[in-house]
């Protein structure tokens, strides 16, 4: 008998931005959507703009409110160059998108992260939308290498 190949399973994985959004409206958000864990891909999480999710609270925050856990990658942050050229002397997007995607070509993230490591995994930056967020490419960049991906966009 003829085996048929089987099925990648979908892993669900979200992302969020903190910015515009209450403490109480984050949490919400992330427990109702049965989160596990929080990836944060900020390349600078100590900022006081950061708010409640400044690295020496958000941790603590996560676990205490909604029993996620935490976890700092800056393999899928932008360098610091690429974060400057884009925000300080307001680059073009497409730009930004183009050094991005090929700085995680370079670090392969694809083979340093595996899908059941994300699954119910939600992807924090700071941008509100993430229309012009890397966290976003990082979610299409991983599609393209595993394609089993299902995004929620919080």
């Amino acid at each position: 008998m003829k085996k048929l190949p089987t099925k990648k399973k979908k892993i669900n994985l979200l992302t969020i931005g903190f910015t515009q959004k209450t403490a109480q409206d984050f949490f919400e958000l992330l427990t109702k959507n049965k989160v596990k864990k929080v990836i944060d891909v900020r390349l600078n999480n100590v900022s006081q703009l950061a708010g409640f999710t400044k690295k020496q609270d958000f941790p603590y925050f996560l676990e205490k409110i909604a029993q996620i856990e935490y976890l700092h990658e800056l393999d899928l942050a932008p360098t610091q160059s690429i974060l400057t050229e884009y925000k300080k002397n307001k680059g073009d997007w497409s730009i930004y998108e183009q050094k991005f995607l090929q700085l995680m070509k370079e670090r392969r993230i694809e083979t340093k992260l595996s899908p059941e490591l994300l699954d119910n995994t939600c992807l924090l930056c700071s941008e509100a939308k993430p229309h012009h967020c890397h966290r976003r490419l990082v979610v299409e960049y991983l599609q393209h290498h595993w394609g089993n991906i299902n995004l929620v966009h919080l």
